[in-house]
């Protein structure tokens, strides 16, 4: 599938269908079990990633000691009760992203490269998904509470993102308005949408210079993109939707305004946990807000924006209410293990073992726009292999030791990486082999972190 997504769209269409219909699975019916079949189906493999704007306030986030006895800052003290099943991880960081600022939220799931005339690469939820889309109503899910997505496809478009949790709740368990029949009639339509776009689009390409092309290549990454949701979408319509109790109905579908970020938080959480429960999906990202537009949380005395806590300038205040964040958002993943924890799959083994799920930022100090020393939490996953309850730090062996009480000098670790081939393109390759994607390299990866 990976192979397939990186070709040239510009070759004969109809041959390409016939190849794309052996590559669309259709949903596994019970009618499909072999009689034979001895072997229960193979253990389903779960990603979730989680995304932090602006950094943390690094002097109250960072952990000093490295190995299973570390001690809890006051950042990260909410997941304490989750120890054994989470990994902190310091020291990682994006070649790609250095000195970039704000666009690091781009690449912090690629691993590739920012620049004028770059083009990101396919974001390594994505890599999973087309593992794991076979097994699935849907290949991922994409929730932003501001700004775009996390995913990107194998030619470097963003896939939208949803924000409103109804909307949510919907696209994953309502069924069609209207039933399956006028369902099938709207994606066949949008299927000859595409087919009509197609032909215009060939017909304008013979007029086209350089630039434009590649403007064309985009807008084919699109047109391709959506023409293979609307094949999956078509055929699973007549595979029933999962049965959702009422008391998952009522916490899960409903709209709540940003105002109540923790409710809103939560909801979400509860929405990926229900995806996965049930298997309509396995692979969600969910951002928190981009770096330009995460949001203010009233509900615990915060009411500016947490692009403006993070260009603090020192203020005690600011430094104040930005680890307030750090640890409020903290909270609500720490709710998110969880449920996780105590919820079952369809095979009745707790959700947790199976998903793994990393939480953290593309920048590590906003205040300069450091974008080394990423703060990142790996979690979960323990029946995929990984072994949790030691900070892992890449820092270690390449600097001083850290020294927060001269901040200065700190924030020159969270600007300029220490050790410069711990790349987090290496955490994403064990993450990805863990998923079942068969590959020696993700991004910029130099090798894979051992966990």
């Amino acid at each position: 599938m990976g192979n397939f997504l990186s070709q040239s769209w510009l070759l004969d269409r109809r041959h390409a269908l016939r190849a794309l219909g052996t590559c669309i699975s259709l949903p596994m019916l019970e009618c499909m079990t072999p009689l034979n079949a001895a072997e229960p189906a193979a253990m389903p493999r779960r990603s979730a990633f989680i995304y932090l704007a602006n950094g943390v306030h690094s002097l109250n986030y960072q952990l000093t000691t490295p190995g299973r006895d570390y001690e809890f800052s006051r950042s990260l003290k909410p997941l304490e009760k989750h120890r054994e099943v989470i990994t902190p991880i310091s020291g990682l960081h994006h070649p790609g992203a250095i000195s970039h600022h704000h666009n690091c939220i781009s690449v912090w799931l690629t691993g590739g490269k920012l620049g004028p005339t770059d083009r990101n690469t396919i974001s390594v939820d994505q890599q999973m998904a087309a593992v794991a889309a076979e097994h699935t109503r849907y290949p991922s899910m994409e929730i932003a509470i501001t700004q775009g997505s996390l995913a990107w496809t194998a030619d470097g478009v963003q896939l939208p993102a949803m924000r409103r949790c109804s909307e949510i709740f919907a696209s994953l368990f309502e069924e069609p308005k209207g039933g399956t029949a006028v369902q099938r009639r709207a994606l066949r339509r949008k299927a000859s949408v595409l087919d009509d776009n197609l032909a215009e689009v060939r017909r304008l390409e013979k007029k086209m210079g350089t630039a434009d092309r590649g403007r064309l290549d985009q807008y084919l990454s699109s047109v391709r993109e959506a023409e293979i949701r609307t094949r999956r979408a078509d055929a699973w319509l007549d595979t029933p939707l999962p049965e959702i109790s009422e008391n998952d109905r009522k916490r899960t579908n409903r709209d709540i305004p940003q105002t109540q970020a923790g409710d809103y938080f939560r909801t979400v959480y509860d929405l990926m946990v229900l995806a996965f429960q049930t298997d309509v999906t396995r692979v969600a990202t969910f951002s928190l807000g981009g770096e330009g537009q995460a949001i203010a949380i009233p509900e615990i005395g915060i009411t500016e924006s947490r692009h403006q806590l993070s260009h603090h300038g020192g203020d005690e205040g600011y430094m104040e209410k930005l680890t307030n964040y750090d640890t409020f958002a903290i909270e609500q993943y720490g709710y998110f293990l969880s449920r996780l924890e105590e919820t079952k799959d369809l095979n009745g083994q707790p959700l947790l073992g199976t998903t793994m799920s990393l939480f953290g930022s593309g920048m590590s100090y906003g205040h300069s726009h450091g974008n080394a020393n990423l703060p990142l939490v790996l979690a979960g996953g323990s029946d995929l292999g990984l072994r949790h309850g030691s900070h892992l730090d890449f820092n270690q062996g390449h600097f001083g030791g850290y020294e927060l009480d001269q901040p200065g000098k700190h924030y020159s670790l969270c600007s300029r990486p220490a050790n410069p081939d711990a790349h987090m393109s290496n955490l994403l390759l064990l993450m990805a082999q863990r998923m079942g994607v068969e590959t020696d390299r993700f991004g910029d990866s130099n090798k894979v972190i051992e966990l």
